[in-house]
């Protein structure tokens, strides 16, 4: 086989180990069968809403298991027919297989970004978080400036976006900002962007054009739907009104309406001044504390997984999951996975999928944090 097709080889077999480990192979063959033989059980439909929940659970193992079969078996009948084409010097033979693997390559790339978006709350709406870091006007830029990146990144996915909070910088950019982004595996996507991301470039507001770092945090959590029950004690709650800002016009109240809920146990903070009514913006905050706490528990059972563990640290030096450098070069480098860019201009304008699907593969494969050297 030439070389080509023995790389689209290789991509297929790593594919398909990596589908087999997502899917915890063994174990869902037995879970599999056990499903199978409950599905044959008359009582288990006394409890029809249970039942369901089991023939979901059902449905999706074996379109799983049987899906990676099926890759495993056309992998093998390609290689053969491959082989014996190559001996009998028949062109076409090799040439439809080569063709069929190459397709096989393309649909195993879609299953695993499939597998990578198939966690609890990837397939939920989510909300998006900027906080500027230390360093005034630098960093509150640089968060105005992340803002849009992932405004412009929803929008090429087709997602609605909602600004629900926004606090104006003294001089210029924002203080925080919070984006409600609505689409199929919104939150999915966003998952891995949770971290502090940190900028260089030659400073627009240094008279003497010196080079800066600045620092903002992102934080993701998903909205939680009606079917998932998170019971919150009020009395462990802080409720404060204020004056919302923004972009003036019809973005400025005039009265106190923006909502701001401090949950006290966890230290959790959320705001909202979407709305001119304080009722509406208090339920839409009561709504996103909800997906924070939740948010907190699906990062938990992640942690008490070992799988990749994205807490929430200090803005700054020794923590940012990507740099963005401006000056004295170009280049985008994610921190986790290695991922480059050389076009900084084209990732601040919303072209993050790759940086999104190298994180999830390595959230997927479970593996800790590679071990990636900062830029300069």
């Amino acid at each position: 086989m030439r070389s080509e097709i023995e790389n689209i080889v290789d991509e297929i077999k790593q594919a398909i180990s990596l589908l087999r480990r997502h899917l915890d192979w063994d174990q869902a063959v037995r879970r599999l069968d056990w499903l199978n033989n409950k599905a044959e059980d008359p009582s288990l439909w006394n409890d029809a809403a249970e039942a369901q929940k089991l023939m979901r659970e059902r449905q999706q193992l074996d379109d799983g298991i049987n899906g990676l079969r099926r890759f495993e078996q056309q992998l093998s009948d390609n290689i053969e027919l491959i082989e014996l084409g190559e001996e009998e010097g028949d062109a076409a033979i090799v040439t439809d297989a080569e063709e069929a693997l190459r397709q096989l390559r393309n649909e195993a790339a879609k299953k695993q970004v499939e597998a990578m978006l198939s966690g609890e709350a990837d397939r939920n709406d989510s909300y998006l978080e900027v906080h500027s870091g230390a360093g005034g006007t630098e960093s509150q830029d640089w968060a105005n400036m992340l803002l849009r990146m992932y405004t412009r990144w929803a929008e090429r996915q087709g997602y609605k976006v909602e600004l629900m909070e926004i606090q104006d910088g003294e001089e210029a950019g924002i203080k925080s900002a919070t984006l409600l982004v609505k689409g199929q595996n919104a939150y999915g996507w966003l998952k891995t962007e949770s971290g502090v991301h940190r900028l260089v470039r030659i400073s627009p507001y240094d008279s003497n054009a010196r080079r800066h770092t600045s620092f903002s945090s992102i934080w993701v959590y998903p909205v939680v739907d009606d079917s998932i029950q998170i019971d919150i004690n009020e009395g462990d709650c802080r409720i404060d009104t204020y004056r919302s800002s923004g972009a003036g016009g019809q973005h400025v109240n005039t009265t106190d309406s923006a909502v701001r809920i401090t949950h006290m146990p966890s230290g959790i903070v959320v705001q909202c001044q979407q709305e001119r009514s304080q009722h509406k913006n208090r339920a839409k905050a009561w709504d996103m504390l909800r997906a924070r706490l939740y948010e907190a528990e699906l990062k938990k059972r992640e942690e008490a997984a070992n799988a990749e563990a994205a807490s929430k640290t200090d803005i700054g030096w020794g923590h940012q999951i990507r740099s963005y450098v401006l000056q004295p070069y170009q280049l985008v480098k994610d921190l986790r996975t290695g991922v480059e860019s050389t076009s900084p201009g084209d990732v601040l304008d919303g072209e993050l999928n790759d940086f999104m699907e190298a994180a999830l593969a390595h959230r997927v494969q479970g593996g800790a944090d590679a071990v990636v050297e900062d830029l300069n």
